[in-house]
Protein backbone atom coordinates (compact mmCIF):
# COMPACT_ATOMS: atom_id res chain seq x y z
CA UNK A 1 0.00 0.00 0.00
CA UNK A 2 1.29 3.53 -0.71
CA UNK A 3 1.36 6.33 1.91
CA UNK A 4 -2.27 7.55 0.57
CA UNK A 5 -4.34 7.91 3.41
CA UNK A 6 -6.97 4.76 3.56
CA UNK A 7 -10.37 6.82 1.95
CA UNK A 8 -13.46 5.77 4.11
CA UNK A 9 -17.17 6.03 3.59
CA UNK A 10 -19.34 5.81 6.70
CA UNK A 11 -22.58 4.53 6.29
CA UNK A 12 -25.10 4.62 9.28
CA UNK A 13 -28.70 5.24 9.44
CA UNK A 14 -27.90 7.50 13.14
CA UNK A 15 -25.70 10.26 13.20
CA UNK A 16 -24.24 9.64 16.95
CA UNK A 17 -22.99 6.47 15.17
CA UNK A 18 -21.27 7.66 12.15
CA UNK A 19 -19.67 10.77 14.84
CA UNK A 20 -17.89 8.12 17.02
CA UNK A 21 -16.62 6.32 13.56
CA UNK A 22 -15.32 9.31 12.86
CA UNK A 23 -13.61 10.37 15.85
CA UNK A 24 -11.98 6.58 16.28
CA UNK A 25 -11.02 6.66 12.89
CA UNK A 26 -9.65 10.56 12.16
CA UNK A 27 -7.48 10.09 14.86
CA UNK A 28 -5.79 6.65 13.31
CA UNK A 29 -2.50 7.77 11.09
CA UNK A 30 -3.26 6.64 7.31
CA UNK A 31 -6.81 6.85 7.17
CA UNK A 32 -9.42 9.98 5.87
CA UNK A 33 -13.34 10.19 6.74
CA UNK A 34 -14.10 10.96 3.16
CA UNK A 35 -17.51 10.39 3.18
CA UNK A 36 -20.79 9.45 4.84
CA UNK A 37 -24.04 8.10 4.22
CA UNK A 38 -27.68 7.97 6.24
CA UNK A 39 -29.33 5.01 3.78
CA UNK A 40 -28.05 2.37 2.20
CA UNK A 41 -28.97 3.27 -1.23
CA UNK A 42 -26.91 6.49 -0.81
CA UNK A 43 -24.01 4.64 0.43
CA UNK A 44 -23.88 2.78 -2.86
CA UNK A 45 -24.24 5.65 -5.14
CA UNK A 46 -21.63 7.68 -3.10
CA UNK A 47 -18.97 4.46 -2.87
CA UNK A 48 -18.77 4.43 -6.81
CA UNK A 49 -17.64 7.79 -7.23
CA UNK A 50 -14.44 6.37 -7.18
CA UNK A 51 -12.79 7.71 -4.10
CA UNK A 52 -13.11 5.22 -1.29
CA UNK A 53 -10.88 2.65 -0.46
CA UNK A 54 -13.45 1.33 2.35
CA UNK A 55 -16.65 1.10 3.24
CA UNK A 56 -17.73 1.27 7.12
CA UNK A 57 -21.60 -0.39 6.45
CA UNK A 58 -24.30 -0.70 9.21
CA UNK A 59 -26.45 -3.74 8.73
CA UNK A 60 -30.07 -1.90 9.22
CA UNK A 61 -31.13 1.06 7.93
CA UNK A 62 -34.56 2.58 8.89
CA UNK A 63 -36.26 1.24 5.94
CA UNK A 64 -35.53 0.94 1.89
CA UNK A 65 -32.45 -1.26 1.21
CA UNK A 66 -30.29 -2.88 3.62
CA UNK A 67 -26.62 -3.59 4.41
CA UNK A 68 -26.24 -6.70 2.74
CA UNK A 69 -28.33 -5.21 0.00
CA UNK A 70 -25.96 -2.51 -0.74
CA UNK A 71 -22.38 -4.83 0.09
CA UNK A 72 -23.90 -6.73 -2.91
CA UNK A 73 -24.65 -3.53 -5.55
CA UNK A 74 -21.24 -2.16 -3.88
CA UNK A 75 -19.38 -4.88 -4.27
CA UNK A 76 -20.71 -6.11 -7.69
CA UNK A 77 -18.87 -2.88 -9.49
CA UNK A 78 -15.31 -3.07 -10.83
CA UNK A 79 -12.76 -1.82 -9.02
CA UNK A 80 -15.35 -1.55 -5.79
CA UNK A 81 -14.23 -0.72 -2.62
CA UNK A 82 -13.96 -2.81 0.00
CA UNK A 83 -17.28 -3.61 2.68
CA UNK A 84 -16.43 -3.70 6.51
CA UNK A 85 -19.69 -4.42 8.39
CA UNK A 86 -20.02 -3.04 11.36
CA UNK A 87 -22.78 -3.80 12.92
CA UNK A 88 -24.55 -4.96 16.39
CA UNK A 89 -25.73 -8.35 15.20
CA UNK A 90 -24.00 -11.27 14.97
CA UNK A 91 -26.28 -13.84 14.20
CA UNK A 92 -26.39 -16.16 11.36
CA UNK A 93 -29.16 -14.33 10.14
CA UNK A 94 -27.16 -11.23 9.32
CA UNK A 95 -23.30 -12.47 9.08
CA UNK A 96 -23.95 -15.05 6.06
CA UNK A 97 -25.62 -12.89 3.78
CA UNK A 98 -23.70 -9.74 4.22
CA UNK A 99 -20.58 -12.29 3.93
CA UNK A 100 -22.32 -14.16 0.68
CA UNK A 101 -22.83 -10.36 -0.43
CA UNK A 102 -19.15 -9.45 -0.52
CA UNK A 103 -18.20 -7.59 2.26
CA UNK A 104 -14.49 -8.47 3.04
CA UNK A 105 -14.57 -8.31 6.69
CA UNK A 106 -17.27 -8.35 9.92
CA UNK A 107 -16.80 -6.35 13.15
CA UNK A 108 -19.12 -5.59 16.05
CA UNK A 109 -19.40 -2.08 16.77
CA UNK A 110 -18.44 -2.23 21.09
CA UNK A 111 -14.82 -3.51 19.52
CA UNK A 112 -12.57 -1.59 20.88
CA UNK A 113 -10.68 1.40 19.10
CA UNK A 114 -8.01 -0.02 18.39
CA UNK A 115 -9.36 -3.31 16.88
CA UNK A 116 -11.99 -1.14 14.32
CA UNK A 117 -8.92 0.78 13.06
CA UNK A 118 -7.24 -2.93 12.40
CA UNK A 119 -10.12 -3.98 10.28
CA UNK A 120 -10.00 -0.91 8.55
CA UNK A 121 -6.61 -1.79 7.49
CA UNK A 122 -7.03 -5.33 7.36
CA UNK A 123 -9.50 -4.68 4.63
CA UNK A 124 -8.15 -2.14 2.62
CA UNK A 125 -5.27 -4.63 1.81
CA UNK A 126 -7.98 -7.34 0.86
CA UNK A 127 -7.57 -9.58 3.80
CA UNK A 128 -10.40 -11.24 5.83
CA UNK A 129 -11.51 -10.10 8.90
CA UNK A 130 -13.74 -11.47 11.57
CA UNK A 131 -15.23 -10.35 15.09
CA UNK A 132 -14.31 -13.71 16.77
CA UNK A 133 -17.70 -14.34 18.00
CA UNK A 134 -18.71 -14.64 13.99
CA UNK A 135 -15.35 -16.30 12.95
CA UNK A 136 -16.28 -19.17 16.26
CA UNK A 137 -19.95 -19.45 14.81
CA UNK A 138 -18.39 -19.91 11.31
CA UNK A 139 -16.13 -22.44 12.43
CA UNK A 140 -19.13 -24.80 14.26
CA UNK A 141 -21.07 -24.62 11.03
CA UNK A 142 -17.81 -26.10 9.52
CA UNK A 143 -17.83 -28.55 12.33
CA UNK A 144 -21.18 -29.53 12.35
CA UNK A 145 -23.48 -29.08 8.93
CA UNK A 146 -26.08 -31.19 10.07
CA UNK A 147 -27.40 -28.22 12.63
CA UNK A 148 -26.86 -25.49 10.02
CA UNK A 149 -30.10 -23.90 8.68
CA UNK A 150 -29.74 -22.51 4.80
CA UNK A 151 -30.64 -18.96 4.30
CA UNK A 152 -33.76 -19.96 3.21
CA UNK A 153 -34.65 -21.78 6.08
CA UNK A 154 -33.36 -19.09 8.65
CA UNK A 155 -35.61 -16.93 6.65
CA UNK A 156 -38.41 -18.65 7.13
CA UNK A 157 -37.75 -19.46 10.87
CA UNK A 158 -37.10 -15.48 11.17
CA UNK A 159 -40.56 -14.64 10.35
CA UNK A 160 -42.44 -17.51 12.13
CA UNK A 161 -39.96 -15.87 15.18
CA UNK A 162 -41.43 -12.55 14.14
CA UNK A 163 -45.07 -14.15 15.14
CA UNK A 164 -46.07 -14.63 10.98
CA UNK A 165 -48.20 -17.77 10.03
CA UNK A 166 -47.22 -19.89 7.89
CA UNK A 167 -49.65 -18.44 5.20
CA UNK A 168 -47.79 -14.86 5.71
CA UNK A 169 -44.20 -16.01 5.57
CA UNK A 170 -45.26 -17.79 2.15
CA UNK A 171 -46.64 -14.12 1.11
CA UNK A 172 -43.45 -12.40 2.38
CA UNK A 173 -40.84 -14.83 1.00
CA UNK A 174 -43.27 -15.38 -2.69
CA UNK A 175 -43.12 -18.98 -1.55
CA UNK A 176 -45.93 -21.87 -1.78
CA UNK A 177 -47.46 -22.68 2.02
CA UNK A 178 -46.52 -26.25 0.66
CA UNK A 179 -42.86 -25.20 0.61
CA UNK A 180 -42.79 -23.46 4.03
CA UNK A 181 -44.09 -26.26 5.81
CA UNK A 182 -41.28 -28.14 4.34
CA UNK A 183 -38.48 -25.90 5.43
CA UNK A 184 -39.95 -25.64 8.44
CA UNK A 185 -39.65 -29.41 8.69
CA UNK A 186 -36.76 -29.73 7.77
CA UNK A 187 -35.24 -27.21 10.71
CA UNK A 188 -37.38 -29.15 12.86
CA UNK A 189 -35.04 -32.51 12.23
CA UNK A 190 -32.07 -30.41 12.33
CA UNK A 191 -32.52 -28.46 15.39
CA UNK A 192 -34.34 -31.82 16.76
CA UNK A 193 -37.68 -29.68 17.68
CA UNK A 194 -41.20 -30.87 17.13
CA UNK A 195 -42.97 -27.39 17.47
CA UNK A 196 -42.49 -23.64 15.90
CA UNK A 197 -42.22 -22.30 19.73
CA UNK A 198 -39.29 -25.36 20.45
CA UNK A 199 -37.39 -24.13 16.85
CA UNK A 200 -37.77 -20.67 17.74
CA UNK A 201 -36.05 -21.06 21.23
CA UNK A 202 -33.41 -23.63 20.18
CA UNK A 203 -32.24 -21.28 17.06
CA UNK A 204 -32.15 -18.05 19.06
CA UNK A 205 -30.15 -20.10 21.86
CA UNK A 206 -27.65 -20.98 19.44
CA UNK A 207 -27.81 -17.31 17.80
CA UNK A 208 -28.82 -18.66 14.21
CA UNK A 209 -31.59 -16.00 14.27
CA UNK A 210 -32.35 -12.95 15.89
CA UNK A 211 -35.38 -12.35 18.12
Amino acid sequence: MTGDPIRLLLADDHPVVRAGLRAVLETEPGMAVTAEAATAEEAVVRAAAGDIDVVLMDLQFGGGMNGAEATAAITARPAAPRVLIVTTYDTDADTLPAIEAGATGYILKDAPPEDLAAAVRTAAAGRTILAPAVADRLMNRLRAPHSSLTRRETEVLGLVAEGLSNQRVAERLHLTEGTVKSHLARVYVKLGVDSRTAAVAAATDLGLIRR
